[in-house]
């Protein structure tokens, strides 16, 4: 059962004989080349801030493996059962795996048959998504691709190796290779969301990203304190006050509860829309194909759509003599470029040879098949030759050469999903029947507060707004304090693009309001020029810093 993996370090894969006869065996991983002290800290820091969401009543499903420095750059991890990589989902889905927005949908949808195991795995990663989005920000976790982050089929989310971290990202031809705050993408909000058919559970995701992330600034002494106890450690990336002060900035201590509301959901926007990140993912795929590890499950169930129907070799690659350019053409008629060596061709081809025992495989033309003059054209010809017997040949070797997604068996449709928290905007109940039905009137939800002559509006979300065609608007929210003394009246948000519940979370600030009493805040909501909805506020009557949802109406004030 012992095994390798194909990252760089070669981790070994060790499994252990459990001392309790009724037990499992025991899998570990044996890591040498990496500074694991470092992966301890973030490890234990994490633990730290899971303990305050527990004591706070907050269950964010965490997964905190263990792991154990036993020496200079090596240790022990362990290893979390029934776990994948998404980079491993990803190449179920074919060449475009990681560019798919259903990807992470279809993978739960196809090991959670029963409408109460889906149920489960979506609120356990609405959870733990969220809370790994709020501890990889605050500690600065870099170096993140599918192949760090991993899945259960519970529907847990976790990363892993965490030898980046304090914002020392790794750069590539001078550009930061981590681009986004963290991991959050589109396919995994297309998940939470159910396929955009449920847009309010995005606003829950973000309520609860927020609630988390307030909680853990309530300790940030408490994390700072125990960082500075590890600066004489001599780890690389935690050597002095510089770096603490990374921490602090991302904890912002200083802001108010709103503030750091607002602050969060805007990191929650731009890594949502950073496709760098999925560009970074689709970079790691493609660079795997060819390296199918001891230590992963090469069962697959063949699926003609996502095959390889033919590579050819086109050049060599500008940034090295040694990598070939392969241009490789699936049966779905998708185009995709991908570099490789002979090297890596080589080993292809030995793990087809342990894959395929009892078949015969065509001759690979190893170096020593080659003349010495001309060699790399020579090879152009014969390494297209034996793709091309691969690929029309036996048709599991071809699956083996380009991963397929699994036959899609069941699919379950979610209507219902427990919130994050109650509202005060509850379904209503239709007397005759008993059944519930959603409450499809247009809302805006607004937090108040007045203080020191400063008054503070932070809009959170809205729901059920259309334009009067009945078209999605581009909807941004407009401020009118009456009366005011000053010439400048009108605050504004940003414009949340082609959105019927869109989530702003944006402070919108009036100073010099010594008393609300005789003071009306005028609320109008506009998809660029054209009027969708609007509400007058008597201030001196609205519940102060509380949530509250204030119905629009659709006609002209």
């Amino acid at each position: 059962a012992c095994s390798y993996f194909t990252s760089n370090a070669l981790p070994l894969k060790i499994t252990f004989i459990n001392a309790n006869p009724m037990g499992k065996n025991i899998s570990i991983i044996f890591k040498a080349g990496d500074d694991l002290r470092q992966d301890m800290l973030v490890l234990q820091i994490i633990q730290v801030m899971d303990n305050i969401w527990l004591q706070e009543g907050l269950d964010m499903q965490m997964i905190i493996y263990r792991c154990l420095s036993t020496g200079k750059d090596q240790g022990l991890v362990q290893m979390v059962p029934d776990a994948v990589t998404l980079a491993k989902i990803h190449r179920h889905s074919g060449l475009m795996g990681p560019l798919k927005e259903n990807t992470i949908k279809k993978w739960f949808s196809q090991h959670n048959h029963s409408k109460a195991d889906y149920e489960k795995a979506l609120r356990n990663f609405f959870y733990s998504c969220a809370g790994w989005c709020v501890v990889t920000f605050i500690l600065g976790v870099c170096d993140r691709h599918n192949d760090n982050i991993m899945l259960t089929k519970s529907g847990h989310m976790f990363h892993i190796d965490f030898g980046k971290f304090l914002g020392h990202a790794q750069t590539f031809g001078g550009i930061k290779r981590d681009r986004a705050p963290f991991i959050f993408t589109s396919e995994m909000e297309y998940f939470i969301t159910e396929g955009g058919k449920n847009p309010q559970h995005f606003q829950d995701f973000v309520e609860l990203c927020c609630r988390a992330y307030n909680i853990v600034r309530k300790h940030s002494r408490l994390l700072l304190n125990l960082l500075e106890m590890m600066l004489h450690a001599g780890l690389p990336e935690l050597s002095g006050i510089q770096d603490l002060k990374y921490v602090y900035n991302n904890l912002r201590p200083q802001d108010t509860n709103l503030e750091a509301t607002s602050h969060f959901t805007r990191k929650i926007k731009e890594s949502l829309e950073c496709f760098p990140v999925k560009l970074n993912n689709l970079i790691h795929t493609l660079a795997q194909m060819s390296a199918i590890s001891p230590a992963q499950s090469t069962s697959q169930t063949s699926s003609k759509e996502s095959c390889i129907q033919r590579a050819t070799i086109l050049g060599f690659s500008k940034k090295s003599s040694n990598l070939y350019v392969i241009q490789v053409t699936q049966s779905n008629k998708a185009i995709s470029l991908t570099e490789k060596s002979f090297d890596q061709f080589s080993k292809l081809h030995s793990q087809l040879q342990k894959q395929f025992a009892s078949l015969t495989l065509p001759e690979f033309p190893h170096w020593w098949h080659l003349p010495f003059t001309n060699s790399d054209h020579k090879r152009f010809r014969d390494l297209n030759h034996y793709m091309e017997q691969i690929l029309n040949g036996s048709y599991d070797i071809a699956n083996l050469m380009a991963p397929n997604a699994e036959a899609v068996t069941a699919l379950h449709r979610v209507k219902h999903y427990s919130k994050v928290k109650n509202s005060n905007n509850k379904a209503k109940i239709n007397d005759k029947t008993g059944e519930e039905f959603p409450d499809k009137k247009p809302k805006v939800q607004l937090v108040i507060s007045h203080e020191d002559a400063k008054l503070t509006i932070l809009v959170k979300h809205m729901k059920n707004i259309h334009l009067p065609d009945g078209s999605t608007p581009s909807a941004h929210v407009e401020f009118y304090l009456l009366p005011y003394p000053s010439e400048v009246r009108r605050r504004k948000t940003k414009s949340i693009p082609k959105c019927t519940d869109p989530t702003y979370n944006e402070i919108v600030v009036y100073n010099e309001v010594t008393e609300l009493q005789g003071h009306v805040l005028m609320l109008i909501v506009k998809s660029k020029t054209i009027f969708v909805g609007a509400i007058n506020i008597q201030l001196c009557s609205v519940p102060l810093n509380e949530e509250k949802w204030y119905p629009l109406g659709n006609s002209v004030i």
